[in-house]
């Protein structure tokens, strides 16, 4: 099923930071009840010191790619101010998820939360561990809806 949802936060916007960097972060999940987990999510990252979220887009519910017995997913787009690193912020992410009880079991496996930068300033990395802008977004559904729908949210 694909389906447009608005919640608390979801669209959010918000216009200042004194951060020095912009991310663009694509937020998944299709375990739990994930919209509550977004929510919670959004008041984890906003209360580091080193984020502040600017905007966040709708939550859009799509079905699964790769591995497809499992439930629909949850996706949604956050743009934050950083003054993480790309390396720093991954990281971050990366324990973020989890706090959030991430388990890599395999690959598309379903999932409590899955962070990725999909674009950070205007650079590009090509590492083992880091790829940014990231190198799939283009083609998922789950990024670009939200994204596209983030920009249509009135100032």
């Amino acid at each position: 099923m694909r389906k447009i949802i608005k919640s608390k936060f979801f669209p959010a916007k918000i216009k200042t930071s004194n951060k020095r960097h912009k991310a663009l972060i694509g937020v998944g999940c299709n375990v739990g009840n994930c919209i509550r987990r977004f929510k919670k999510l959004y008041k984890f990252l906003d209360s580091h010191p080193k984020i502040k979220i600017l905007q966040t887009s709708v939550i859009y519910q799509n079905p699964p790619f790769g591995y497809l017995e499992q439930n629909d997913f949850y996706n949604t787009v956050f743009v934050i101010a950083t003054d993480f690193s790309p390396e720093e912020l991954l990281k971050f992410l990366l324990y973020t998820e989890k706090k959030f009880k991430r388990k890599r079991s395999f690959k598309n496996a379903p999932r409590t939360l899955d962070l990725d930068i999909i674009m950070y300033d205007k650079i590009k990395i090509n590492k083992k561990d880091l790829i940014i802008p990231h190198p799939f977004f283009k083609k998922r559904d789950s990024v670009l809806i939200p994204l596209v729908l983030k920009d249509k949210i009135e100032a």
